[in-house]
């Protein structure tokens, strides 16, 4: 009968990392890895056997590994995602991390917040539970996007308003004190994108240059946003003087990049003057 330490050497086999591995086998016996590993020598039941093959294969192919287990954390909090929204990553906690320290030195009691482009809910979840204080609205242009998202907000029991929208549209006429967003923002030549197959085109790339989704949000956000609201962006790393040629061009001033974790260049943002 097979083991887990067996389970473990058929994943090597089949080529997958050994932290991915014992994260499946976590998800599979609904155990931790620290027991794992202390009971290795434990047998798994016909429905583990049969179960777990097929997730290595997965993975092996390269599906991410929040896909196959249902879920990924991101700024402490635990959420659900599915290959109807992109994996939250950890470059993303930097434009989080931005926007948690300009609310927290604001003097508005409850400042409006928007997220463009929310998908799973990460930054929107993140941010209200970070900055209880502010009024967080979000949107996505999926229905998908969005069940996902609503689902994180019950579980976690996090109040944000999730709206259906197509960019600016469902917020015609409402002004906010903070706008962020990570869109769409990758080249549509990009070779990056290949590896990047199992995740949702719609939110990895706008095609062109990368830039028409960033473009179409600092166009717009003189208009939805109060005096001297911050509009912060999360671009890629080659990306950062044209987002902050962008915002100068529409009369934002402040402007700064924040690099992520790897020294990238990854969060561009200004205040409006």
């Amino acid at each position: 009968m097979k083991t887990i330490a067996d389970a473990l050497t058929q994943a090597r086999a089949a080529g997958v990392e050994r932290l991915d591995a014992l994260m499946l086998l976590a998800h599979v016996l609904k155990q931790s890895r620290t027991w794992l590993l202390a009971n290795d020598d434990v047998p798994l039941n016909g429905n583990q056997t049969q179960t777990l093959p097929s997730l290595l294969a997965r993975r092996a192919a390269g599906e991410p590994l929040a896909y196959l287990i249902g879920e990924k954390e991101f700024h402490g909090l635990m959420l659900l995602v599915s290959p109807d929204v992109l994996v939250p990553r950890p470059d993303t906690e930097t434009l989080v991390d931005w926007a948690l320290e300009l609310l927290g030195n604001s003097n508005i009691a409850a400042p409006a917040v928007l997220d463009m482009g929310t998908g799973s809910g990460a930054i929107a979840l993140a941010l209200k539970n970070g900055a209880p204080q502010s009024r967080v609205t979000a949107l996505d242009v999926s229905e998908q996007a969005l069940a996902i998202a609503r689902d994180n907000a019950l579980r976690l029991q996090v109040d944000v308003q999730l709206l259906h929208s197509d960019w600016w549209q469902a917020v015609e006429g409402q002004r906010f004190d903070m706008i962020v967003s990570n869109p769409p923002y990758i080249a549509g030549d990009d070779h990056h994108l290949a590896a990047l197959r199992h995740e949702p085109t719609l939110a990895l790339t706008p095609g062109g240059d990368g830039l028409d989704a960033l473009r179409h949000i600092i166009d717009g956000a003189p208009q939805h946003l109060q005096a001297q609201g911050w509009l912060l962006l999360e671009h890629g790393h080659d990306q950062a003087q044209a987002v902050a040629a962008l915002l100068r061009e529409r009369h934002f001033a402040s402007v700064t990049t924040r690099h992520d974790l790897g020294g990238n260049a990854r969060c561009t943002g200004g205040r409006l003057s």
